[in-house]
């Protein structure tokens, strides 16, 4: 999580015009239904009004965050009324002042786990808007296809939640949600309620300031259809277009991709989990791939730094997720990515070694050394305090035959820059 700031005080609610406004403790269901509306009153103008009156300061590139959250909630099927009412806790009204900057777009703290960790960038407002609801609607069940955020695509991918969703009962509330999204805030959902009645209590009984805004939104959802039907659908190999600032979502899947293709076909020892299924038609796929890879490489600049590694990432249910970026897309080792090294007088596109990542999801780091068809691969593995032997033992029986530990570490971070001094580029 980022910034959060309580509200001044609590207020008795006594609008009439209201609908479905919880008490503290009983907040509505994240997903809308027939009993379950946005608030009436909750309008993009009335909105904005009420964030002025808490951060007087207002970066104008949020003049219009209530219509993107009006507009992609209503997409989504959410309660983005409280969304958005999570987020000016979230984001300090706006403010920021924690570990997440304003440049950022992120709304909701993905991957910012505290100690100046930032967590993720999006391109714009709307982009992280969408990053926002897209991570509340994955808590419901509902299966996120292509998700904006690389913490979504994570977590979901892990099935990180699995477990949790069965222990609830009926449609997911806010405060079932806030009991899982920050448990170490335990005024988390009271917080978002009194946020929620400072509203009610001020701008929802006031006139709406910019009424035309409901119906910018609602044009624009139209418009979005119109354009929907002149653009065919992309098939499941295709190759997504890279934006120069985005924060390297879709190269990280790519590189996943690759990564599960060529362990099939070229490493069937190292890998992660399932990839002995992928076929020899799968491997040219993904050599595809990584020469458009390639090509788009010079537009994502510093923004893919992190994009392949799998910081403060939960612990998954399975077996460890491995990530490898292969050499045909290699990049310097500053960038901390997984790369392959070319030997010194070694034949043109000959591969010395690898560096690869896999985690248990632990905060401490190990290197394991294992070689493969005259390959060296360095394995930076993130495990469990107190288990560290044991996960690392484990690794190597199932991904690394006749591997061994090299190292162990602190951070990742330091045990990637290890990692790469002894698999460095050349």
């Amino acid at each position: 999580m980022n910034f959060r700031v309580k509200a001044a005080g609590l207020v008795v609610l006594a609008s009439a015009i209201l609908t479905q406004q919880a008490s503290a403790g009983d907040l509505p269901a994240v997903k809308v239904s027939a009993s379950n509306n946005v608030m009436s009153c909750a309008t993009p103008g009335r909105l904005m009004a009420f964030v002025k009156t808490r951060n007087e300061k207002l970066d104008a590139k949020f003049s219009e965050i209530a219509s993107e959250y009006m507009r992609h909630g209503d997409e989504l099927g959410l309660r983005w009324d409280y969304a958005f009412f999570q987020m000016l806790l979230e984001t300090g009204n706006l403010k920021f002042g924690g570990d997440v900057k304003v440049s950022q777009n992120n709304f909701a703290g993905l991957g910012a786990t505290g100690n100046g960790e930032r967590g993720e960038s999006f391109k714009d407002v709307p982009t992280g808007v969408r990053a926002h609801l897209e991570h509340l609607i994955m808590y419901t069940g509902e299966k996120v296809a292509n998700p904006v955020a690389e913490r979504t695509r994570k977590v979901q991918e892990w099935g990180v939640l699995t477990e949790w969703q069965k222990t609830i009962k009926g449609p997911l509330t806010f405060a079932q949600l806030a009991k899982k999204w920050a448990p170490p805030a335990r005024k988390y959902a009271h917080e978002i309620e009194q946020v929620s009645e400072n509203f009610s209590d001020g701008p929802c009984k006031a006139a709406d300031p910019h009424p035309e805004l409901v119906g910018a939104v609602h044009a624009g959802k139209a418009g979005a259809k119109e354009a929907a039907k002149a653009v065919p659908a992309l098939g499941v190999a295709a190759a997504p277009v890279v934006d120069a600032s985005s924060p390297g979502v879709e190269l990280a899947k790519r590189a996943n991709e690759v990564a599960r293709a060529e362990g099939a076909a070229k490493r069937s020892a190292l890998g992660a989990g399932g990839a002995a299924k992928a076929t020899a038609a799968d491997a040219k796929a993904a050599e595809t791939k990584a020469a458009e890879a390639k090509a788009d490489e010079g537009k994502a600049g510093d923004t893919k730094a992190k994009s392949y590694a799998l910081l403060n990432a939960p612990k998954p249910e399975a077996d460890p997720v491995v990530t490898a970026k292969p050499a045909e897309t290699a990049t310097p080792p500053a960038t901390k990515v997984a790369a392959g090294a070319v030997a010194k007088g070694a034949k043109p596109g000959a591969v010395a070694c690898k560096v690869f990542q896999a985690s248990y999801g632990g905060a401490k780091t190990v290197i394991i050394k294992a070689v493969a068809n005259d390959v060296t691969h360095y394995t930076v593995l993130d495990v469990n305090e107190g288990a560290e032997l044991r996960e690392a033992d484990a690794y190597i029986a199932a991904y690394a035959p006749g591997g061994k530990q090299v190292g162990e570490f602190k951070t990742q971070n330091t045990a990637l820059d290890k990692a790469f001094e002894l698999c460095p580029e050349g």
